[in-house]
């Protein structure tokens, strides 16, 4: 599987990324110290394809109910693959995008869906055309996703990101490990599907703690956030080591008004995951929830960074 290793101009910064598998950037070390958390299967493109690194999840985030999706009365059949009869995080993590400009420190890769995959043409309800850029700094990584309705169809559609940051080995570390966020709401969940068509106020002491700093080793999470708070266009989630003296902060734009934290089983990593909607979203014909519906030739710009300071 082919591999392609960045590095900043002052050689502090470096990543990996596979085109192959969804554009997955699985490696970020920021002088020497790796941000990311993957499977070591990864390379092999044996790993399960929302498991490690930064899987893109496009044109839907998170699980759909059932594996059909009706629009404007026409009923399309996905791929249902949770476990639980859902269809979850699009189309786009696990098949092969095309690199269309390289250089040694930012790698722009392509998804379009009548290209790429043909399929899908009876998959969801018009074309579109997914790209992405990582572009390193020297203190971590900048990521621009570019959104197009390509098709003769309006697009509906969510973005999401699903970065595995990675957790100290050491357990006392660990215990010293706070996550920071700063939303208002909280979606309940059953059969892990949002339910109900809004969100509930996070209650004041929830909500501060998170605001304040919580920690990681008392946290079991799989959880949906929304009314982020955003200061100057910008939403901020930090992981904040103690025993290191380090912070991870992850910085997005104004496109992705939900977040999902997830903490999986092994423990050694814990996902932040801001969204574009709510996911599950689409079940609620609203744009309270952020559904994008794309006229043809619409589009729109998602930017984040990561960030590692001592």
């Amino acid at each position: 599987m082919q591999r392609i290793d960045l590095r900043d101009a002052s050689g502090t910064c470096s990543a990996s990324v596979l085109p192959e598998f969804g554009f997955n950037l699985f490696q970020l070390a920021v002088a020497g110290n790796e941000v990311l958390w993957a499977h070591s299967d990864i390379e092999q493109g044996i790993a399960r394809p929302s498991g490690s690194g930064i899987p893109i999840l496009f044109p839907f985030p998170g699980r759909l109910s059932g594996s059909t999706f009706t629009w404007n009365n026409r009923v399309y059949s996905l791929p249902n693959d949770d476990g639980l009869g859902h269809a979850i995080h699009g189309f786009v993590l696990d098949r092969a995008w095309r690199v269309v400009d390289r250089q040694s420190s930012e790698v722009t890769g392509e998804f379009q869906a009548s290209l790429d995959a043909p399929e899908l043409a009876k998959q969801w309800p018009s074309d579109f055309r997914i790209r992405c850029c990582y572009s390193l700094q020297t203190t971590g990584l900048d990521a621009r996703y570019h959104v197009e309705n390509v098709g003769s169809e309006l697009l509906p559609c969510g973005l999401g990101t699903h970065a595995y940051f990675r957790l100290p080995s050491d357990v006392a570390a660990t215990g010293r490990c706070l996550l920071q966020f700063s939303a208002e709401s909280h979606w309940q969940l059953d059969n892990m599907l949002t339910v109900g068509d809004e969100a509930t106020k996070c209650a004041n002491d929830r909500h501060e703690q998170f605001r304040a700093g919580i920690a990681i080793r008392d946290l079991q999470l799989d959880d949906v956030f929304s009314d982020m708070v955003f200061v100057n266009g910008q939403a901020t989630a930090a992981i904040v080591n103690q025993s290191a003296g380090e912070t991870m902060t992850l910085t997005w734009d104004h496109h992705c008004d939900a977040c999902v934290v997830y903490i999986p089983p092994h423990r050694e990593a814990i996902c932040i995951e801001p969204c574009t909607l709510v996911p599950g979203g689409f079940g609620f014909a609203g744009d309270d929830e952020g559904l994008q519906v794309l006229a043809p030739g619409e589009s729109f710009e998602h930017r984040l960074s990561i960030v590692l300071k001592g």
